[in-house]
């Protein structure tokens, strides 16, 4: 079914009509999450997580800008939403990946009644802090949601006094950056794949949707679908994703032992490999720092489809990735390494470049392509920002990131110590982190 172009500055003009609700369906979410809630339902279900905002830009001060009654009615809207019936048809009877019925009866019968749990919100030092508690299946649906309220409310703050002919010359300009990224990307040829990765900091629901659609026009095969469940439904391309940092976290808070807490990231993907029957074989191995993971790796995961590099030097983490596959006699130009960390056309290009032959190359592009709106407002108030939702605790137990980023670590400062111990991370180059 061909939907056709909205008018988007118009609509943000009357951005205050019910049309408009800034989450739009309970698939209005990332692939991922749904994949990764099944496996919690299947192997975690009873365990209690509490999920928490965190806003790593300490200078934009989002309780400043967001007005508090119009985050709660937001919020509350999000509460409302149930799956509808052309919805639990598109998740029962599509193809994912190859392969159909990828969700499991038991998993729709869950989502088909479920309502998401209760919010805590409140206002500290210009900061909003939000968080979710409850079982780990429902309250794990709330973070991609939750980031999109906060970023689109963010946006319209910033917008809400331009005028009518303003908003279209701000499109209009945004447009065009969008289209001179595409154009820069072309010339990397037919082995390009890209995909929409954009979903938690977007600038709005209507600008992802219409970014999705300049990349289908403008890349043709080579873009390979969206992260985005409701806009793949709705534009009729693939839904990408596998699973996220929010497994190893849960899972590693519940280790008894340190033994168990070495073992904690291996257990998550014999988990999703009895889960899936070999498919969506991409290993996350930066939770805990990508070199200790490969090295300790059990040779299972050598025959694993690839790996996403999330953090830390993407030229240095693929070539150890490449130096363990051969490691494990394993070819790695038969390997997929899919890169999706604070991606642009610049980076997007020397990597392809460097590696492409080397191992099979995809790209997660993500905030730079929904939300670059830098410099095309006075003050700058569009500039993307470092915004997350994190799983801060497990069964009363503290989780813990380190990232081959240590910028992007997450924790208790005494358990990120002793994380480190553990699991024998070392030095590590910190770099700043945009998006």
């Amino acid at each position: 079914m061909m939907i056709p172009t909205i008018d988007i500055a118009t609509r943000v003009y009357n951005h205050k009509w019910k049309i408009d609700p800034i989450v739009r369906s309970l698939i209005d979410t990332d692939f991922y999450k749904l994949l990764m809630c099944q496996s919690v339902l299947r192997n975690r279900p009873d365990v209690t997580v509490t999920f928490s905002l965190i806003n790593r830009t300490k200078s934009i001060r989002l309780a400043d800008l967001i007005d508090e009654g119009e985050l709660r009615e937001q919020l509350d809207h999000v509460r409302d939403l149930s799956l509808s019936r052309g919805e639990s048809t598109w998740l029962r009877g599509n193809t994912f990946y190859g392969k159909r019925q990828m969700f499991r009866p038991d998993f729709m019968e869950f989502l088909e009644g479920l309502r998401l749990p209760p919010y805590h919100l409140e206002r500290r030092d210009g900061q909003y802090e939000l968080t979710f508690e409850g079982r780990w299946p429902e309250v794990m649906l709330w973070e991609i949601p939750a980031l999109a309220v906060i970023m689109e409310l963010r946006s319209r703050a910033v917008l809400k006094d331009l005028g009518r002919f303003e908003l279209q010359v701000l499109y209009a300009r945004a447009m065009t950056r969008i289209w001179e990224k595409i154009e820069a990307l072309r010339p990397l040829g037919p082995d390009l794949k890209i995909a929409d990765f954009g979903t938690r900091r977007r600038h709005s629901f209507l600008w992802q949707d219409w970014c999705v659609q300049a990349l289908i026009e403008g890349l043709g095969e080579r873009f390979t679908g969206t992260s985005n469940c409701l806009i793949a439904m709705r534009r009729d391309i693939e839904a990408i994703g596998t699973n996220a940092h929010e497994l190893p976290m849960v899972y590693a808070a519940l280790a008894d032992s340190d033994e168990a807490l070495r073992q904690a990231p291996y257990k998550v993907l014999a988990d999703w490999h009895e889960e899936h029957e070999g498919n969506l074989r991409i290993i996350l191995p930066d939770t805990y720092g990508t070199p200790g993971f490969l090295s300790g790796a059990p040779d299972w995961l050598a025959g694993w489809t690839g790996i996403r590099v999330d953090s830390g030097d993407p030229v240095a983490m693929t070539e150890y990735a490449i130096d363990w596959w051969t490691s494990r006699g394993e070819d790695p130009t038969q390997k997929r390494v899919i890169f999706s960390d604070g991606l642009d056309v610049a980076q997007i290009a020397a990597l392809f470049r460097r590696f492409h032959g080397r191992v099979k190359v995809s790209f997660g592009w993500g905030t730079l392509l929904t939300n670059d709106f830098r410099g095309l407002v006075p003050g700058d108030g569009l500039a993307p920002f470092s915004l997350v939702c994190k799983a801060v605790a497990a069964n009363g137990r503290p989780t813990v990131k380190l990232s081959d980023n240590p910028t992007k670590a997450t924790g208790p400062a005494n358990l990120i110590a002793h994380y480190k111990r553990v699991f024998g991370v070392g030095d590590q180059q910190q770099s700043t982190v945009i998006v």
